[in-house]
């Protein structure tokens, strides 16, 4: 502890009022923006739209911190973008900065030294200027080409001092900038998928149902007159808890699973005689090899089953999955 500092007593009540104060305070900074999305903040999207180059976000301290996520988001959503620290850029990083490019300068009070004085250079070599300040007023604001105001009434520090409300409302007006840009982009949930290859979003956008399925090869299958016992060893063998009941021409017929097994023991059945076809369900649920490996999830919780049969339009059989499958791939 800074022994320049008081310790103080610590209060229960007083943490509780404080913590809900500060969220009154950042979520009336965050609703006090709506009414400044304007014409300038469209003119903000579109020139970045315009743009032949990339987004280059920079601010110095806490802003510089917001910048970072901003850049980031934004690089994640279909614009390509990334951070400059405007201290690094004054000495020789200016040169990542090329006349395509729109620089997108945090600074709350809009006069920040390191910002500011890389400004003639930037505007010197024909790259376009969008400020995002709580001065409209400030040095930085008037030289830009286009001010977002992100200003607030108050900081949520008791003091008024630590970036906490201004800092809030600046990430959430560059939130609202990248939301527009990916949509205006026509940017999908596959798109955001490439871009996360190694999430588990992008393993449950990009994985389709012919990735994780068994092959018909691998699939049991038996003709209709199979008596019931050889199907059943057919089934066990096969590793799938199914057997698939087929045609002469190769169609699906129907589908007996290790529940059907177990309901016919609960019944009492006599599964020593019979073909396989007095059974079977003559209508399984199926799904296409294009669909989603997640869209296979829902319909199996949806229907409360472990299996699907995987079809082409012609209903021919064309392989199977099962939800140990779909947690292997990870898609669960």
């Amino acid at each position: 502890m800074n022994p320049s500092i008081s310790p103080t007593r610590f209060s229960p009540e007083r943490a509780q009022e404080l913590g809900r104060q500060t969220l009154r305070i950042e979520a009336a900074a965050v609703e006090a923006l709506q009414g400044r999305i304007d014409d300038q903040f469209a003119a903000a999207v579109a020139l970045i739209l315009e743009s032949k180059g990339r987004l280059i976000v920079s601010g110095m301290g806490k802003s510089g911190h917001i910048g970072r996520k901003i850049a980031a988001t934004m690089a994640s959503t279909g614009t390509p973008a990334y951070f400059v620290h405007p201290a690094e850029a004054s000495h020789g990083d200016l040169g990542m900065i090329t006349r395509d490019d729109v620089l997108l300068a945090l600074s709350n009070s809009g006069e920040s030294a390191e910002i500011v004085s890389i400004l003639p250079a930037i505007k010197r070599q024909g790259a376009k200027v969008i400020a995002m300040t709580g001065v409209p007023g400030s040095t930085l604001a008037k030289e830009a080409d286009i001010h977002l105001d992100a200003g607030v009434e108050q900081e949520a520090c008791p003091h008024n001092l630590a970036p906490t409300a201004s800092t809030t409302a600046a990430l959430a007006l560059g939130d609202a900038l990248a939301v527009a840009l990916l949509d205006a982009r026509g940017f999908g949930p596959e798109d955001f998928a490439r871009s996360h290859p190694g999430g588990s979003l992008g393993r449950r956008l990009l994985t389709h149902v012919r990735d994780v399925m068994r092959p018909a090869d691998k699939v049991p299958c038996v003709a209709g007159d199979t008596a019931i016992t050889d199907a059943i060893i057919a089934m066990s063998r096969g590793g799938l808890g199914l057997v698939v009941i087929t045609t002469v021409d190769g169609k699906i017929a129907g589908i007996f699973t290790d529940g059907d097994l177990r309901r016919a023991f609960e019944k009492r059945l006599d599964l020593q005689q019979g073909s396989i076809a007095s059974v079977m369900h003559p209508t399984p649920r199926t799904i296409g090899a294009e669909r989603l490996a997640v869209e296979a999830v829902e319909m199996m919780e949806r229907l409360r089953i472990n299996a699907l049969l995987v079809t082409d339009a012609d209903t021919r059989l064309l392989g199977a999955l099962n939800m140990h499958d779909l947690f292997t791939a990870k898609v669960i």
